[in-house]
This record gives C-alpha cells, sequence and structure tokens, in this order.
C-alpha cells in the first residue's frame, strides 16, 4: 500500500513541482500569456487530464483556439458546448502508430510518445461570444476552434424626461 502512494505521488511530481514553482496566475505567465486580455477572461481547466497546449487568439470578430493533437485522428476529438457558455475539447483516442510497427518482426528500441492521448479542456466563455456560432477543424495536427462575438449591443439613446413642477 505505501509503495502505491510513493509510486503515485512519484508519477505525478512534474505538475505538483511545477504548481509550486509557478502559482496559477504565475504558471500562465510562465508559459506566454499576457495578465490582461482574453486569457484573464477565459477561465481554463484541464479536467484532470494532462494537458494538452492551447493558444487562444482575439479578434474583433471571434476567438480562436489552437490546440496541438498530433497523430489524433478527426472521428476522435470532440467539441461540446455546456450550459450555452462552457466550451469542452476532449479525446480519448489513440496515436496512429507507423504501419509494421506492431509485427512480430519488429520491436521498438525506445518509446517516448505517448500511445494514447486523453484531452479534456474546458473554457468558460465571455458574455460576448455567439454559443450558436462555433466551428471546428481539424489539419495537420490542429484544432482550430473558433466561437463567434456577438454584435455588440446598439447603444441606447438618452431619454429626456419633462418633469412638470406644481
Amino acid at each position: 500500500m505505501a509503495e502505491t502512494l510513493l509510486l503515485d505521488s512519484l508519477l505525478h511530481l512534474p505538475e505538483v513541482l511545477e504548481k509550486i514553482v509557478f502559482p496559477p496566475r504565475a504558471r500562465e505567465n510562465h508559459r506566454g500569456h499576457s495578465e490582461a486580455g482574453t486569457e484573464s477572461r477565459i477561465a481554463a481547466s484541464d479536467g484532470g487530464f494532462g494537458s494538452t497546449s492551447v493558444d487562444i487568439l482575439e479578434t474583433p470578430k471571434a476567438y480562436s483556439f489552437f490546440f496541438d493533437v498530433p497523430g489524433i485522428p478527426k472521428s476522435d476529438i470532440q467539441v461540446t458546448l455546456e450550459d450555452e457558455k462552457v466550451l469542452v475539447v476532449k479525446s480519448n483516442g489513440k496515436r496512429k502508430r507507423e504501419e509494421g510497427e506492431e509485427e512480430g518482426s519488429c520491436k521498438f528500441l525506445r518509446l517516448e510518445r505517448k500511445a494514447v492521448i486523453k484531452l479534456m479542456r474546458k473554457f468558460r466563455l465571455p458574455d460576448d461570444a455567439n454559443p450558436a456560432a462555433i466551428t471546428a477543424k481539424c489539419e495537420n495536427g490542429v484544432l482550430t476552434v473558433t466561437v463567434e462575438k456577438l454584435p455588440p449591443p446598439p447603444e441606447s439613446k438618452p431619454k429626456t424626461v419633462e418633469v412638470a413642477i406644481a
């Protein structure tokens, strides 16, 4: 029992050290995100799975999310929306191995790339995101999810009310 706990602790040591060395806000800055702007407006969660790198771009008309998903077939990736404001990207896919890699005459000398990639990222979208206009495409190992913005509300003109003095 103690050996299992020790082994489990050692397997998660890199993540624990990252959390200690780089607190949540500093960790974002360490990875190249700015303190202000989109990243501070879009809350992210990795759902307890291994974190997949993502870049988030805000343009005047949309938010774009770029995920690295090398070797995962398009059919294994799911993009959904929860509660009209939480974008969920997940996959339980297996990375395709090269032809002949698993034949009896061949054997790996070293396996560093993970064959199973479990991806789960959640993003709370800002209020100006349009939940009805979300598109996703996967090309060359990069998943691009685009969420269009709602048009800004029309400016209301001030209403003048005459006050009768009695």
